[in-house]
C-alpha cells in the first residue's frame, strides 16, 4: 500500500502507520497480520492474499484486529 495513505490519515489525526514506519517491510503476509494483531491494529491492503490468510486464521480460531481490503 502506498505510504501516502498512512501519512494522509496521520495528518487527519488518525493513528496510522505503514510497514516501513515499523521496520516490517520484509515480513511475510502472515507475519504482517500477526504483527498487527499484537499491535491491535487493522491492516489496510489491496493484496488479496490477506483475505485468504484471514479466512485460514478464522478457521483455526486465531484472532486478528480486522482488515480493510481495497481492490485496485
Amino acid at each position: 500500500m502506498d505510504i501516502a495513505i498512512a501519512q494522509g490519515l496521520q495528518r487527519r489525526g488518525v493513528e496510522a502507520f505503514s510497514a516501513r514506519d515499523c521496520g516490517k517491510l520484509g515480513l511475510t503476509d502472515e507475519e504482517q497480520l500477526f504483527f498487527t494483531s499484537q499491535e491491535k491494529a487493522t491492516i489496510f491492503t489491496h493484496n488479496a492474499d490477506f483475505l485468504k490468510i484471514a479466512a485460514m486464521w478464522n478457521d483455526d480460531g486465531k484472532i486478528h484486529c480486522g482488515m480493510i481490503y481495497c481492490q485496485r
